[in-house]
């Protein structure tokens, strides 16, 4: 009902009585003016029936009419409660608010209601666990039930649903109240999963422990819905049912769902208007929220805010694995104290649209959907990669060499495990999780591994070759794989001709392992990449030719000459032409290579794509990174995002050959060789990876070297560059790979859903 009502007499005298105050009411408006404890934002929207005309002046309309009709001054103050907890201000006749902002709050009275909370018993203390090979259903609504006096109606809500769904339902725990409550919500859907938990965490924990538990895994969209009441504002019941139907309409629903997991731009779908972007939002959270984004690398600005509203929405598995990986439990959570503002769950709510924006989505409206279904407007149908390839690194199995120079049984596991934060928000130590620490003499791993990466959409590994003047190194894993044909490993190789440096780095050091280019090398060289090239796994990726890659071809004193030479040799072995390829790397070796020596060309990020303007860390504008770093470290921070960037920029694309294969990296950082004197990409995470791989298929594909796509790489575990399963991670990588590479895919949860699980056969470590 509107504040103006009546005759127009009426209305003119109410409106003018918030300007003829009684003394009183005039010590008030000076004493609430000088606290700052007003909220006008908070009041205009929580009581939108008042009328316009008084949103000029809240706080007067507050002192006037609002407090007497029990409105409250801002979300975290409850006149009603006040009074009730302070019999001694109601004794004395004076505002609840105005005696709060004189002293009350100096003297912590209670302000709010305060919630009940019952000490769930150990018996019900969950400990979820699920298969990842259940039966499913392709969505999932999860429920969860604060206030039990809202179950009936949410029941109906979810009796019509006409959709393939599981239901989870968690319940803020009160004893048999709660049991009693669980039973009949088993009894109305046999198959829902009911979970009593404590009181923290508002919806969200109980939502987490389920994202955190992967029983939200495989399905293609989820649904959040939670009982919500929202006793600060006016119209909170109407409010909530706005929000449910939004998002799980009567009519139309199958045709909106459909159309949101078609749309790739689309991370969430909330009722309309409940897409915040204005930083009135903020509140108190914007510390907390960047803290948490800190934690999946993701920065944020002060500036921007973009999140959904009211905590109810669909949303796609990219964003539960992103939630999942944020690594949050209960004891992080705030203990429940009615708190309306600047707890963790606050900023939780606040980070979801930025975590959205971070993999270049954003949140959709319901009428958006609409009119995206109404218009039959195909989706943005990119275009996918016609061959993919990853770097795959051999090393991990140890071997003489590696024990004289490193200590024995050294692999790059032992840097892996001792890699060590630098500085808030560095993900580091970065560990593998599906396939353990593996041994690569163990052929049944690079089964695994193959049957991931085919899944994920990846057609053959490039493996490095080291190769020294008919000296082979880490040569185990492939030759162990020749004697057994029936464990499918498509791959070619790369000679990785630089000498073995003590530093690693490849530019500097002593000299551990020499590559000479003796005389004759040529043909050495290539009769020892016979039985590789005769093995029906070896990839020809147009077809017809096997593949052959140098990693430092201006290293070679005559490249012109050697790679002829290479060419006639293979011929003469029978083979026939070889599609020869070569690394585009940051330095310029001592022998300038032509352009047309080679059929093809490898953009292998981050070499030659970083730019001194990407410097976040020991570049010429110092530390830029917003925090301190340990004290000790020496090493360069650069923007994983900048280096998006740079990938599309027209200068550096007029530098490479017109025969050149787009490529992208995960992550780079390896601090795991190099501690304190690391280089590393920041802001590196799966969010950003999807956007370069969408960046790659929007602007790059189609001038790419046969329309293919080049990753590095699959398994560089010292080098944080690596795709496979990490306890840091999970296979959330693979998940966004397949999301773009996988044939017949057409959104993210199509293609997360279908990733194979390890068989714990074949994993090792």
């Amino acid at each position: 009902m509107s504040s103006v009502s009546g005759d127009p007499l009426a209305r003119l005298l109410r409106f003018f009585r918030i300007f003829l105050l009684t003394r009183q009411e005039y010590r008030m408006l000076r004493a609430v003016r000088g606290s700052g404890m007003f909220d006008p934002v908070y009041y205009r929207g929580a009581y939108p029936l008042i009328h316009p005309v008084f949103h000029r002046f809240p706080l007067r309309h507050y002192i006037v009419f609002g407090e007497k009709r029990g409105f409250r001054p801002n979300p975290d103050f409850s006149p009603a409660a006040y009074l009730r907890y302070n019999p001694d201000v109601a004794q004395s006749g004076v505002s609840p608010f105005h005696h709060w902002v004189a002293g009350g709050h100096r003297e912590a009275r209670v302000h709010k209601e305060l919630p009940k909370v019952e000490d769930l018993p150990e018996t019900l203390t969950p400990r979820l666990r699920f298969e990842q090979e259940r039966a499913t259903a392709r969505y999932a609504v999860v429920m969860h039930v604060y206030y039990p006096d809202l179950w009936p109606e949410f029941a109906e809500t979810l009796r019509r649903l006409t959709l393939d769904f599981d239901l989870y339902v968690t319940l803020t725990y009160r004893g048999d109240e709660t049991e009693d409550l669980a039973r009949e919500v088993r009894g109305e859907f046999p198959r829902a999963t009911v979970i009593p938990l404590e009181n923290r965490g508002r919806d969200l924990l109980p939502f987490l422990t389920l994202v955190n538990s992967g029983a939200l895994d495989p399905y293609e969209a989820v649904c959040k819905i939670h009982t919500k009441k929202s006793p600060h504002r006016e119209d909170g019941d109407h409010w909530r049912r706005h929000l449910i139907d939004g998002v799980l309409p009567e009519e139309g629903l199958e045709t909106l769902l459909e159309t949101f997991l078609a749309d790739p731009d689309a991370a969430f779908w909330v009722a309309d208007g409940q897409y915040y972007a204005d930083t009135k939002w903020w509140g108190s959270n914007f510390e907390i929220t960047r803290a948490l984004l800190r934690r999946i690398e993701i920065e944020i600005d002060r500036a921007r805010l973009s999140f959904p509203a009211g905590s109810i929405y669909w949303l796609k598995p990219l964003m539960l694995g992103l939630l999942r990986r944020m690594a949050l439990n209960a004891d992080q959570f705030d203990r429940e104290e009615a708190q309306v503002d600047g707890t963790l769950a606050h900023g939780l709510e606040r980070a979801m649209g930025l975590i959205a924006e971070a993999a270049g989505q954003t949140v959709r409206q319901t009428t958006e959907l609409r009119e995206a279904a109404l218009s039959r407007t195909p989706p943005r149908d990119l275009p996918r990669p016609s061959f993919v390839s990853a770097f795959y690194l051999p090393q991990f199995h140890p071997v003489p060499e590696n024990d004289r120079w490193w200590g024995r049984g050294f692999t790059e596991w032992r840097g892996t495990v001792a890699a060590r934060p630098m500085f808030e928000g560095h993900t580091q130590p970065m560990l593998p999780a599906d396939l353990g620490f593996y041994d690569l003499r163990v052929t049944e791993t690079l089964g695994a591994q193959a049957e991931m990466a085919r899944t994920a959409g990846i057609d053959a590994f490039c493996v490095y070759h080291y190769w020294f003047d008919g000296r082979r190194i880490l040569e185990a894993p492939l030759d162990r794989l020749l004697d057994r044909p029936e464990v499918d490993f498509p791959f070619y190789l790369c000679w990785a001709n630089e000498s073995w440096r003590r530093n690693w780095d490849g530019l500097s050091g002593q000299v551990l392992m020499p590559q000479t280019y003796a005389e004759g090398f040529e043909d050495a060289l290539v009769t020892d990449s016979l039985p590789y090239m005769r093995d029906a796994r070896y990839s020809r990726p147009d077809g017809t030719r096997p593949r052959f890659v140098i990693y430092r071809p201006e290293d070679m004193p005559d490249p012109a000459g050697s790679v002829a030479r290479m060419r006639a040799a293979w011929q003469a072995a029978g083979i026939g032409a070889v599609e020869l390829g070569a690394v585009r790397f940051h330095v310029e070796g001592e022998n300038p290579v032509a352009d047309d020596l080679f059929d093809f060309w490898i953009e292998m990020p981050p070499h030659g794509i970083v730019r001194e303007k990407d410097y976040l860390f020991g570049g010429p504008k110092g530390n830029r990174l917003d925090r301190d770093v340990h004290p000790g470290f020496r090493g360069l921070v650069y923007d994983y995002e900048g280096v998006i960037a740079n990938a599309t920029d027209p200068a550096y694309l007029r530098g490479l050959p017109a025969h050149t294969i787009a490529g992208a990296m995960p992550s780079w950082d390896n601090s795991a060789r190099r501690g304190a004197e690391a280089h590393m990409a920041y802001g590196a995470n799966p969010a950003a990876f999807s956007r370069w791989l969408t960046v790659i298929r929007e602007k790059r594909l189609a001038r790419s070297y046969r329309g293919e796509l080049f990753l590095n790489a699959w398994n560089e575990w010292a080098e944080k560059a690596t795709l496979e399963p990490s306890t840091n991670w999970g296979d959330l990588y693979l998940r966004v790979l397949a999301t773009h590479l996988a044939p017949g895919t057409g959104s993210d949860a199509q293609t997360e859903a279908s990733l194979p699980a390890v068989p714990a056969a074949q994993r090792s470590g």
